[in-house]
């Protein structure tokens, strides 16, 4: 008789020990558990959860450590920036100490994701594993530092509502942040297409690409046994920020958004095991879509409404999209997530805009 396959491993993570916890129709399995910065939790027998530091209110990025053969591969790899650098050196002199890298995966270009990836790369010789788009976004970007802004830049904070007062603070501060927090990728890369299977040691993993959020944000789904690497494509609690890009102001980064949501809710179970970038691993994934995709079409409709009442301009709609003050470290980040509801509303003819001295007005269609 010819053995038995072995069962998948759990991916209910029901044999954790830990208690799991209810949350708005979500599942902990492991509560609240998450490691420490630079410990590696075992998830599986080939699969490790662990975590560095993010400035701010995100406060953390989880980062996954994958069996890869004789080594392990990595997915995302932290902001460059002293913290996590330290962070990973010790990893390397201790849990990691024997055994080597193999590849580095990422989900897309923003720096907690990319940051640490040349860095990585170039210390250990090994190929980073990029949706195309997503990897020249980082090229172009490490390669952009400007004393002030491009003009259309400006141009495109005063569309949004800016005053002469805040347009300034903008040209103070430069353009090219994104290089301070992200190393320089080597000159090549593996590119990672949507509907691509990626042997990762005794695993499938799928690659489902969304837009959006990035561009081409790369999620890796293994179906065989219930989970998904999920970067910032699908968050527990928070939601990910959706706003029009400089690279494509003329875009609809939220009608992106919203197809993506509805592309992941077909292709994957519900029960399957979401590992997000941020907070900590559950099911439920098609209630986590559902209410995403609610969200936006509840403040979208609020929007319209309002619109009927008074024009506005993108800045003059926070206190309607937003549950909190929005101050001067937001205030670019709100801009942008105002513009793509707008947008929205304008592509698909819900509302109008005018331009007048350069200011972009919205009411009613």
């Amino acid at each position: 008789m010819a053995p038995k396959t072995p069962p998948a491993y759990d991916a209910s993570l029901a044999d954790h020990g830990f208690e799991a916890k209810e949350l708005k129709g979500l599942t902990y399995p492991l509560g609240d558990h998450a490691p420490q910065y630079g410990e590696i939790y075992p998830l599986a027998p080939d699969l490790g959860w662990t975590r560095m530091p993010v400035p701010g209110n995100l406060a953390h990025i989880n980062l996954w450590i994958l069996d890869d053969g004789d080594g392990y591969a990595i997915a995302d790899t932290g902001l460059f920036m002293p913290g996590t650098i330290e962070h990973w050196k010790a990893m390397f002199a201790g849990v990691l100490s024997d055994r080597r890298m193999t590849r580095i995966f990422v989900t897309h270009f923003h720096p907690d994701h990319a940051g640490c990836a040349g860095w990585l790369a170039n210390k250990f010789k090994v190929p980073i594993w990029m949706n195309r788009t997503e990897w020249l976004m980082v090229r172009m970007l490490t390669n952009e530092e400007l004393d002030e802004p491009p003009e259309e830049v400006l141009n495109s904070r005063r569309f949004a509502g800016y005053d002469e007062e805040r347009i300034e603070q903008v040209r103070k501060g430069g353009w090219g942040k994104f290089a301070r927090a992200v190393s320089r990728l080597p000159t090549g890369h593996v590119r990672l297409d949507d509907g691509q299977v990626v042997r990762i040691g005794q695993r499938d993993w799928t690659v489902i690409t969304g837009g959006g959020h990035t561009p081409e944000h790369a999620s890796l789904v293994d179906f065989h046994n219930g989970m998904i690497i999920a970067g910032d494509q699908i968050l527990p609690r928070i939601t990910s920020n959706v706003s029009v890009m400089d690279s494509e102001p003329q875009a609809d980064p939220l009608g992106e958004w919203l197809a993506s949501i509805a592309k992941f809710r077909a292709a994957l179970p519900a029960d399957m095991l979401v590992l997000p970038a941020h907070g900590e691993p559950f099911t439920g994934v098609h209630v986590r879509l559902d209410k995403l995709a609610s969200g936006h079409h509840e403040r979208l409709e609020k929007l319209e409404i309002a619109l009927r009442d008074r024009e506005m301009r993108a800045v003059d709609t926070f206190g309607l999209l937003f549950d909190r003050e929005i101050d001067d470290s937001v205030y670019g980040l709100a801009t942008g997530e105002a513009q793509a509801h707008l947008r929205h509303l304008h592509f698909t003819g819900r509302i109008k805009c005018e331009i007048r001295d350069g200011v972009g007005w919205y009411h009613a269609a």
